[in-house]
């Protein structure tokens, strides 16, 4: 079990980090959706992976899940939501200002530089 948990965290940060360096707009946020996962995965792997315990240590059960990890992912998927909806509309708003989804930040050269009116 700690196996496949811990494969699919890697998977997904892997695949969040590669569609996270591309150009394009719309894989960067996949990326950071997929890196938002993984970590959500790795908190609430933190708590124990148990199943049938109760989330509150009682004298007749002899183990219990850890509720802080689960108690944390439920507010970072309320943030990754947030996070998302920004950047989307951060990204339409980049498209639809320059026609283009390229997420390059390259300063001009002066040579690109058309002189206006001097």
């Amino acid at each position: 079990m700690e196996f496949l948990v811990a494969s699919a965290i890697g998977t997904l940060t892997s695949g969040g980090l590669y569609l996270l360096l591309r150009l394009r707009t719309f894989p960067v946020i996949v990326g950071i959706a997929l890196l938002t996962y993984a970590v959500n995965v790795f908190l609430f792997s933190a708590g124990r992976l148990t199943v049938g315990v109760p989330p509150i240590l009682r004298d007749d059960i002899t183990g219990y899940a850890d509720p802080l990890p689960q108690a944390l992912v439920l507010t970072a998927i309320v943030i990754s939501f947030g996070m998302t909806a920004v950047v989307v509309m951060i990204a339409l708003g980049a498209f639809l200002g320059s026609d283009n989804d390229f997420v390059d930040d390259q300063p001009e050269s002066p040579d690109d530089r058309t002189e206006g009116g001097s």
